[in-house]
């Protein structure tokens, strides 16, 4: 038999919307749950409000009844009837109160039995629930999540738009140029042998519209960077992405405070108080080992350098001897929780991660140093007095390379802080500022921008520019929300010199910048405001304000680790004539 059809009747209410008094309504939506008791059958009906409940009895109309015991889980229903108060209240509904005395039932769409419960999927495995996505996305908690995000790119629109910024478009297709990760290219059919990229950011035209005179601008922009995923990344996401002219870094932070003041009060109802903190990359990475640290809780990372200098412990002495450090976090009351085989398995995790290991002081009723017949009378005291440590306490130590001894600390920390449970609820947001300018590349030794081109230095590092790179900081700022980089951004260079010394220190020559950014040199010889700006990160502020997971509850279609898509199976083969018409030929590797 045919699916009945819409016609005649209109939805007047969404199922969690439906009035406590009594009144007629027309509602829509999935079977979510069905009850048969006999003489009376009872269907949660479920859109992406909510649920309401759909009364049935045999006694009052029999042809709806029959109709009602034919459908199944998922079926698409529209349902007529009376509001009335239910005989048992349910407190977990919104709804629970009432229920729709159905008097005309339509089976607009029936459903083959589903792979698995949509209402049930978290106990699915992932790769089933990708496979058939457009069934997991009728979950309600994936429905909730995905419509917080729209509030949150509303909210941000409302922000922007009356602060007097301008929501202007940017080109999807665009010419290649190097910004740090790998273009998605797009070959064009019309100019052989050439290519499009996909944008990995606005940068280079939100750069353009500033000297433009389009001095506020806002967009919520699709990027795209073919690199290897992780669970906070997607080959493609979108940014809320601005730019503003005649500012500097206390106006661009001040706006970015704004937007999540906004964005917390009006979509969380909580207040972020303001100005939010601030700390430069230096205390950052001496503190926590990352530039992007978790501030719910304490664990810092300490310097004992000095305290252990004298004794005769070979890890220390190599470490100090070749221009090392010894670093060390105490871990308060982590000794009852840290047996010594969960402190073996920290110090594997910390071989993992490039350390020869971890020395370690685990003071419970007696304390049990691992370095203990190297220590000299006094020395013992002297470190626990250094670091703060007590009876009760777990000390961990770190002697290497000053920036592998931080890194490897800072994964440590955030190890310990979860697993005693010292990190708090909240939202700790924290503005890492004076980002160096340049970083050291490991294999080579060779100092190499650390951001893209076109960022600006601080003013009293430009002489350091040739002389000193490891001292030049720029103008340059991280937004971090417990742990999470949110947000990046900077000022940008106007001088057009600096931003010649700037692609030579990329190591281009004057034929590739010509190639490569020559339309955007040939813009600033004809003037441009100071201006700087930042994109902030949709997919992950939303991600932390769903307090999901992954990035995957916050993305409607997403990709997985090997950047596929598993319901439609893309990326995939096309025929031969398709890559004709673009000119390419298609080379299988042997492997």
């Amino acid at each position: 038999m045919a699916n009945d059809t819409m016609k005649g009747l209109r939805r007047t209410h969404y199922c969690a919307e439906v009035p406590q008094t009594e009144q007629e309504v027309v509602v829509c939506g999935f079977a979510d749950r069905i009850r048969n008791k006999g003489h009376l059958i009872f269907i949660n009906l479920r859109d992406r409000t909510g649920i309401v409940q759909l009364a049935f009895n045999d006694e009052t109309n029999r042809e709806v009844f029959e109709k009602a015991k034919s459908v199944r889980m998922e079926y698409v229903l529209m349902a007529r009837g009376m509001i009335r108060k239910r005989e048992s209240i349910n407190d977990k509904l919104k709804t629970g109160s009432v229920e729709v005395a159905v008097e005309e039932l339509r089976i607009l769409s029936k459903a083959e039995t589903t792979p698995f419960e949509v209402t049930n999927s978290d106990k699915v495995n992932d790769e089933l629930k990708l496979k058939y996505r457009y069934l997991d996305l009728r979950n309600p908690k994936l429905q909730e999540n995905l419509i917080m995000r729209h509030k949150i790119a509303w909210a941000a629109r409302q922000y922007f738009y009356e602060n007097g910024f301008l929501e202007i478009e940017t080109p999807m297709m665009m010419k290649s140029t190097p910004e740090g990760a790998r273009d998605y290219l797009v070959p064009s059919r019309i100019h052989e042998g050439k290519f499009y990229a996909l944008p990995q950011s606005p940068q280079i035209y939100k750069q353009l519209l500033m000297i433009s005179g389009y001095d506020r601008y806002v967009q919520l922009a699709r990027c795209f960077r073919d690199e290897d995923l992780r669970a906070d990344r997607q080959p493609e996401f979108t940014q809320i992405d601005l730019e503003m002219s005649f500012v500097d870094v206390d106006d661009l932070l001040e706006t970015g405070e704004g937007l999540v003041h906004r964005l917390f009060k009006d979509v969380l109802g909580v207040e972020i108080p303001l100005p939010l903190p601030r700390m430069t990359f230096a205390d950052a990475m001496n503190k926590y080992g990352t530039d992007k640290p978790d501030t719910r809780f304490g664990m810092e990372i300490q310097d004992i350098s000095d305290t252990v200098k004298d004794i005769d412990f070979v890890v220390f002495r190599s470490a100090l001897e070749n221009g090392g450090s010894v670093k060390a976090i105490v871990a308060k009351g982590g000794a009852a929780t840290y047996t010594r085989k969960e402190i073996d398995k920290l110090i594997e995790h910390a071989k993992g991660i490039g350390a020869k290991g971890l020395a370690y002081i685990r003071w419970a009723d007696e304390p049990n140093c691992s370095f203990k017949k190297f220590l000299g009378e006094g020395d013992f005291e002297k470190i626990t007095e250094a670091l703060g440590a007590q009876k009760g306490d777990l000390v961990l130590i770190c002697a290497d390379r000053t920036r592998l001894a931080l890194s490897v600390l800072g994964a440590i920390r955030l190890i310990c802080g979860k697993r005693l449970g010292q990190i708090q609820e909240g939202y700790n947001f924290l503005w890492i500022t004076e980002m160096p300018f340049f970083e050291k590349d490991e294999e080579t030794g060779e100092f190499v921008a650390a951001h893209h081109p076109f960022t600006m230095p601080m003013e009293e590092c430009i002489e350091y520019l040739d002389s000193d790179p490891e001292k030049v900081r720029a103008k340059a700022f991280d937004l971090v929300l417990n742990g999470t980089e949110l947000s990046s951004g900077s000022m940008r260079i106007t001088d057009y010199e600096l931003q010649q010394k700037m692609f030579e220190s990329l190591g281009m020559t004057d034929e590739e910048i010509e190639a490569k950014f020559g339309f955007l040199v040939d813009a600033y010889r004809y003037a441009a405001p100071p201006h700087g700006g930042m994109g902030i990160g949709l997919d992950r502020i939303s991600m932390i304000m769903c307090g999901a997971e992954s990035l995957r509850d916050v993305v409607a279609f997403p990709k997985v680790q090997n950047a596929s898509e598993l319901m439609s199976e893309c990326p995939s083969t096309v025929d031969e004539k398709q890559l004709e018409e673009l000119h390419i030929k298609t080379v299988l590797s042997e492997d």
